[in-house]
């Protein structure tokens, strides 16, 4: 049998993970071409930070889904990045719109550009098409496109459509890997005041090797009938369904 080198191991070791692990070196740098795809991944994360929600597309993607648009209380992106607090309040003109549209459902959507827009752009509607599904016989609210949102912007709009549950699809902070993750935050009970304790998170949903959207909408149909039945969500309510999104294991028989 013969010896693995060490470029063999170090490249059997890179295809289990997407971290930067045995780049190499020429001299006391790291090889050009490693050094250029991290300013790459670095620029592709910026971006997916700086960039804005087109609304009227992703509406246009939604159809025939009724659709609200709102925005924060952070006027501009700038403003956004360095004022998380005024993300998580909803603009005058927003709460007026939702105060008019008034109404009550078990679950309202609420797809948040988050710190990705991104992977708002890309995948929310597949994301929400998907949930959708899991909640057959559940009375859904019109979806709710929030710009410059934080995740806790669920919670005013949540109490203005007076829903049971709210269900916040909003792009999380961009890695060097992945720049165009999306996350799901769901809350019983919204109004302004809740905590993160108070929320369940399904995070890492997007197609390069993260959960995909079935698997998040399959979890998150469970945990929120269950938010329904207990009256509930955060560290109160455990994700303990049966481990069936799982892969089967694969016996062998060893020779």
């Amino acid at each position: 049998m013969s010896a693995v080198t060490t470029s063999e191991l170090w490249a059997r070791l890179r295809q289990t993970t997407p971290a930067r692990i045995g780049l190499g070196r020429v001299g006391h740098a790291l090889p050009l071409g490693e050094v250029l795809q991290f300013q790459l991944a670095h620029a592709r994360a910026r971006d997916a930070v700086h960039a804005a929600l087109d609304v009227t597309a992703l509406a246009a993607e939604l159809e025939p889904t009724p659709v609200l648009q709102v925005e924060s209380a952070a006027p501009d992106r700038a403003t956004y990045l360095r004022r998380p607090d005024l993300g998580r309040r909803l603009s005058d003109r927003s709460a007026a719109l939702l105060a008019q549209a008034g109404g009550r459902c078990d679950v309202v959507f609420v797809i948040g550009d988050g710190l990705s827009a991104t992977g708002v752009q890309a995948g929310a509607a597949r994301l929400l098409r998907a949930c959708a599904t899991e909640l057959v016989g559940l009375q859904i609210g019109p979806v709710v496109i929030a710009r410059q949102a934080r995740v806790a912007l669920g919670d005013p709009v949540g109490e203005a459509l007076s829903a049971r549950v709210c269900v916040m699809i909003i792009g999380e902070r961009p890695g060097l890997s992945v720049p165009d993750s999306l996350g799901i935050y769901l809350t019983f009970g919204p109004r302004p005041g809740r905590s993160d304790a108070e929320r369940n998170c399904i995070s890492n949903i997007h197609g390069a090797g993260g959960l995909s959207p079935q698997e998040a909408a399959a979890t998150l149909g469970w945990l929120l009938r269950e938010a329904l039945r207990r009256q509930l969500s955060g560290v109160d309510l455990k994700d303990d369904q049966a481990p069936s999104l799982l892969p089967p294991i694969q016996e062998t028989n060893p020779q």
